[in-house]
């Protein structure tokens, strides 16, 4: 299957990209198998601001959506995708 990845805030800078990512995935992937490919790709400033597979969970203040919501209405990292969906990836923004 083929899921689309956006990249928002500082974390498109960070990892010098420009246009959403089309990641292919096996089709049972979860919302955590595709991070973990992500941190394959994007190395070391992937894994050190967002996420590590090491970890149980995205690193503070990030999040994911997946076809605009947060996978923690979902299913959390555990949240299957299928073909076509949207993953967001983003810091959390915060403000007074």
């Amino acid at each position: 299957m083929k899921v689309t990845v956006e990249y928002l805030g500082y974390i498109k800078q960070t990892l010098n990209i420009t246009q959403p990512d089309s990641i292919e995935l096996n089709p049972e992937a979860s919302a955590r198998d595709l991070l973990a490919l992500l941190a394959e790709k994007y190395g070391e400033p992937f894994r050190k601001d967002v996420y590590d597979p090491k970890e149980a969970d995205l690193k503070p203040y990030h999040i994911i959506a997946v076809n605009g919501l947060m996978v923690n209405l979902l299913g959390g990292l555990d949240t299957k995708l299928k073909d076509g969906d949207r993953v967001a990836v983003m810091p959390v923004v915060t403000g007074g």
